[in-house]
Parts: C-alpha cells; structure tokens; sequence
C-alpha cells in the first residue's frame, strides 16, 4: 500500500550509483523479496533490514567486522523499541527485546550458534546464502509454500551448513513493535510456530553445537508448555475444588521474580522489575 512512497524514495537516489532500487511488480512477502535483492547482489555480505526499522550509524560496521571470520555465516545486532514510550505494551516489549537479545541471544552467541538472527538487522554471508536459496525458497508449511519464520528458518539453514552465527550487542538497531495487544498476540503466534516448527529441522544440527545449545532448543519449546499445563492445571483446581491453587501461582510468581531480578540486576535499570507483567500476557 505504501509503493508510491518507494518510488518516489528510488527517484531521489536515482542518479547515485551506489543504489540499486529494485521494485517487484506486485507483492510478493519478504522471503521473495530477499531473494529478488540477493541474486542482483553482488558485495561479499548481505544486511537484511526491516522496513519498520532504523539503524545507527556504526551497525554496518560492526556486523561487518565479526563477519571478518570466515566461519561466521551471519550475525545479528541488538534490538531496540523505536516506540518505546508509547504504551504500557510497547515498554513491557521493549524489555523482553533486551532479555531476548542480552540474555538468551548472548548465551547462544557464547556456545557458537544463535539460534535465530533478528530480521530487523542481520548480516549475511553471501556465497553461503546463494548456496542455500533453494531450499530457502521451497519451504512449506503442511503443503503450502511457507509465509512465515524467515529469520529463524535462514538462520538454522546456515548453521546446518556448518557456519557460527553470532550476536554483537553494540550494534544497535530500533524497530517499531506493536502497540495494541491483538497485533502483538498475532506476532507471537507466528513467531512460535515457526520455533515448534523449525525445532525439528534443527535436531538433525544439535549433536555437532555444544551441549547447553540442546538445553537451550528443549527449553524454549517445553518450557512455554509446562506453564500451560501449569496454568490450566490451577485452573482446573480452582473449577473443581473452588480452592486457590496457590502453589502454581507461588512456584510462576518465583520464577518470575527471579528471572526480573537478574534483569534488573544485569541492565542496572529497575525498569526491568515492572517486566514481571509480562508474565500475565
């Protein structure tokens, strides 16, 4: 809907030879569009960028510099809430964004493998990603050509192929999240199916990564289900007994606090003990 404003964005850099606009003619999602940019492509590396998002200066070189390492297939900078301020919502996201990156990212990056490099800002290796196109491309999703999962599904691909992939925190880039809770919702779902379902390709890679990378993929996809069996559980107590399940609730509130604690403790901001709202959402 916005294609006017490309076009009229291609026509101020029309006479700069260092840009190079390529506009489909229709709609066709991300996963095309970035294969349309590779192939024309010719620089050894390749940043993906989202629309919605704005980089600091320094983020090119930066990522550029850890790729300096042949081994190294992709790296991803640090993401930050452009609209941080704007909601309640937009501030609990902006701190899990901080969690997602600094603590889980970091911990992947430490045993050579994050698992998935954030769309808004990633760089590529591109003789690896050309290696890797067709079955970028050709993914389904129960028969029919994936629409979603990009980033995580392009990530697990190049550590399948052998490469590290890397996080480097100064690299800092600035996305608009969601401000209303039902595009957040439909976000996560999306973003959860593609974790369930790029598990699975991901098994195949783990016994060659170190041991806590395993620990970590069984984590993310049995933890988020044991708080819901937790959560029905209580539920179900509270149903049938009309009794409080206060040790469901003792055991997530712990947690909870534990983990915003260490947050606060880490990022030296306090903010971070107001994330425990997060928990209910």
């Amino acid at each position: 809907k916005n294609r006017d404003a490309v076009v009229a964005q291609r026509a101020v850099y029309a006479d700069d030879e260092r840009f190079n606009f390529t506009i489909l003619p229709k709609n066709v999602g991300k996963r095309k569009a970035q294969i349309a940019a590779i192939t024309q492509s010719s620089g050894d590396l390749i940043l993906n960028v989202d629309s919605d998002t704005t980089i600091a200066p320094d983020v090119v070189s930066k990522l550029a510099h850890k790729m300096r390492d042949p081994a190294v297939g992709a790296a991803m900078g640090q993401m930050k809430a452009s609209n941080q301020a704007d909601t309640w919502l937009t501030r609990l996201i902006d701190m899990e964004y901080w969690l997602a990156c600094n603590e889980e990212r970091a911990a992947q990056a430490r045993f050579g493998a994050v698992m998935c490099c954030c769309g808004p800002c990633a760089m590529y290796r591109r003789s690896a990603m050309l290696s890797l196109l067709d079955q970028y491309e050709t993914q389904l999703y129960r028969g029919k050509p994936s629409d979603f999962g990009e980033d995580r599904h392009l990530t697990i691909l190049m550590l399948s192929a052998g490469f590290r992939t890397e996080y480097v925190p100064s690299a800092i880039a600035a996305t608009v999240v969601p401000d209303t809770m039902g595009v957040y919702l439909r976000q996560q779902l999306r973003w959860a199916r593609s974790t369930f379902r790029d598990t699975l390709l991901v098994l195949p890679v783990l016994p060659g990564l170190d041991r806590y990378l395993t620990l970590d993929a069984i984590g993310q996809n049995v933890g988020l289900l044991l708080l819901a069996l937790s959560v029905l559980t209580g539920i179900g107590q509270f149903a049938l007994t009309a009794t409080v399940p206060w040790w469901t609730i003792l055991v997530i509130g712990s947690m909870t606090l534990v983990r915003c604690s260490v947050a606060a403790y880490r990022a030296r901001e306090l903010r971070f003990l107001g994330f425990a709202l997060h928990t209910l959402v």
